[in-house]
């Protein structure tokens, strides 16, 4: 494709921009169960109105728009209360989860550097539950990850086993409230102690829950402390644009005090250009999501997020006890707010949900670990809240379905696998596998339960490396 010789209308590009949209899953119809949370029709109004008012507005420098910092500091005093900061506790606001983990690590691997110069391999200790961004922040900024088991029933990780983790070289602690992948909270009580005990830092990911579990517990939800009411904590992150119900691209990255967030800031005088200081990873940065934020925080106030809140719980009861009366699937764990996973012990869930999919849901399909079964993801929020019904009833067909089909052969798979491990020419074996498996091209697949039973039954450095040339592929 080139860039047109005469530029199209404003017509023309609209409707092409429409078009494109009819091959994205239904999302406003409140059938995908994760990436999109819809906050409803007038906070999301609000919230667009805000964020095309300041959709050109660089956060750079807040001396040309201060308009910028008091939107963040505004943003950022709003969370920290929120989650039982005080008036030492700082933080600002970032592109996204992933961002606020990465510059939390960053902290913590400086810090490291200007205290305890004698650690040459930084480590930072965290339950194998934790989210991939503190694995690619360990890639990114050369800090060893040291996994954690997880207990099998509760998926939670052990404080003692956290404690027996470290060594000379931790500068990091890490838990989730909650973890994605099973939606229960780590003991941060427990972990704090440890930090505290190894005058260690401790980060708590609340990217997903941050917000959610804060106005649960206003609701009268027993929550366990997970926040800066404990005192081993010494930062936080918290995803405005998940539970927050903002516009995508703005997270909260949140620190005990001004001690620990300096080693996050960024500063350059040394080229013959302006003077760069970056509190945060990105430089140039859209007053898009910081006003959509500050907008929904403030349309909303705390009766509408707890109304929201009380609405998504309701569904979640409904769903999770449906589930677990299909006899052939089970809700893993007991989790802690909206989000959890479910398994079975008889049929394919990667069958189920490609069968969900052609009803037009998406649901997540997990890997199994050692620890962990084979499973589906579903994460609700308020627009998605009035499909329980409509879901339920699919799932309970999908799945007698699933049970009439011919099953995968996992064992074939499996050594199919083996087969291409041992091969001369392992690479060669591998893309071949993957074209078995509609991992080639540049086109997507149309369904996912094969694939996913091959990356299944992969090692996960072969697994990360069949993915990382599949998308170097698929995109341009």
């Amino acid at each position: 494709m080139h860039i047109p010789q005469t530029g199209l209308s404003k017509q023309e590009i609209l409707t092409t921009l429409s078009a494109f949209k009819t091959r994205d899953m239904d999302w406003k119809g409140g059938k995908v169960f994760c990436y999109v949370y819809n906050p409803g029709e007038d906070p999301a109004e609000v919230m667009k109105e805000a964020y095309l008012s300041f959709l050109t507005e660089n956060g750079l420098d807040p001396t040309v728009f201060p308009t910028m910092l008091q939107l963040e500091t505004d943003v950022v005093r709003m969370v920290i209360n929120l989650l039982h900061g005080d008036s030492n506790a700082v933080g600002h606001l970032t592109s996204g989860g992933t961002e606020s983990i990465m510059l939390a690590v960053k902290a913590a691997r400086d810090k490291a550097r200007a205290e305890r110069p004698y650690i040459k391999e930084p480590e930072m200790v965290l339950p194998k539950t934790a989210h991939a961004a503190f694995h690619k922040a360990a890639h990114y900024l050369s800090v060893k990850p040291v996994i954690v088991d997880i207990d099998p029933q509760t998926f939670q990780v052990h404080a003692e086993d956290m404690e027996k983790a470290i060594t000379e070289n931790t500068i990091l602690l890490v838990a989730s409230a909650p973890s994605y992948s099973q939606g229960v909270i780590d003991p941060i009580a427990e972990i704090g102690k440890v930090a505290q005990k190894h005058n260690l830092l401790f980060h708590v990911d609340g990217c997903v829950g941050g917000v959610h579990l804060s106005f649960m517990r206003k609701l009268g939800y027993e929550i366990p402390d997970f926040d800066f009411s404990i005192p081993g904590v010494t930062s936080i992150s918290t995803d405005m644009h998940k539970y927050g119900y903002a516009a995508k691209g703005c997270s909260v990255v949140m620190y005990r005090s001004r001690d620990i967030r300096k080693y996050q800031i960024f500063a350059c005088t040394d080229t013959t250009a302006y003077t760069l200081i970056n509190p945060t990873v990105l430089s140039s940065k859209g007053g898009g999501p910081y006003a959509s934020a500050w907008a929904v925080l403030n349309f909303l106030g705390e009766e509408g997020y707890m109304r929201i809140i009380q609405t998504v719980q309701d569904a979640v009861k409904k769903l999770t006890d449906g589930i677990n009366a299909i006899p052939e699937l089970r809700v893993l764990g007991k989790p802690a707010m909206c989000m959890f996973s479910f398994a079975s012990d008889s049929i394919n869930v990667y069958q189920l949900a490609d069968e969900m999919a052609k009803r037009g849901w998406y649901l997540q399909g997990q890997f199994s670990t050692p620890l962990t079964p084979r499973n589906l993801h579903i994460s609700v929020n308020f627009g998605n809240a009035h499909s329980v019904d409509a879901l339920l009833k699919d799932l309970r067909e999908c799945v007698e379905i699933v049970k009439a089909k011919e099953p995968i052969d996992a064992d074939g798979i499996r050594q199919m696998v083996g087969m291409a491990l041992q091969s001369p020419d392992p690479e060669a074996a591998f893309n071949q596998l993957a074209a078995s498996a509609g991992l080639s091209g540049t086109e997507l697949p149309s369904e996912m339960a094969f694939i996913n039973e091959v990356m299944d039954a992969l090692p996960d450095a072969v697994c990360n490396s069949f993915l990382i040339n599949y998308f170097n592929d698929l995109y341009v």
